[in-house]
C-alpha cells in the first residue's frame, strides 16, 4: 500500500509538465450586449420552474408514493 501511494504522489509533478492547468473564465469587462428586463424575467422563470416543478410534483403525489408496495 505505501508503494502505491508513493507512485501516485510521484506522478503528480509529471502531470504539471504535460501542461495540464486549470483556469477560471473570470472577466472584469462589462457585457457586450446588456440583458433586458424581459430576458431576465424569462430566465428566472424558467430556472424556478425547472427547480420547483419536480419538487411540487412529488409533494402533490406524496400519498400515492406512500401507498406503493
Amino acid at each position: 500500500m505505501p508503494g502505491l501511494l508513493r507512485g501516485v504522489l510521484s506522478a503528480r509533478p509529471l502531470m504539471r509538465s504535460w501542461g495540464i492547468t486549470q483556469r477560471a473564465g473570470i472577466t472584469s469587462k462589462p457585457a457586450k450586449a446588456p440583458v433586458g428586463a424581459s430576458e431576465t424575467v424569462i430566465g428566472l422563470t424558467a430556472f424556478m420552474v425547472s427547480i420547483l416543478a419536480p419538487a411540487g410534483w412529488v409533494l402533490a403525489n406524496l400519498e400515492s408514493y406512500k401507498k406503493r408496495d
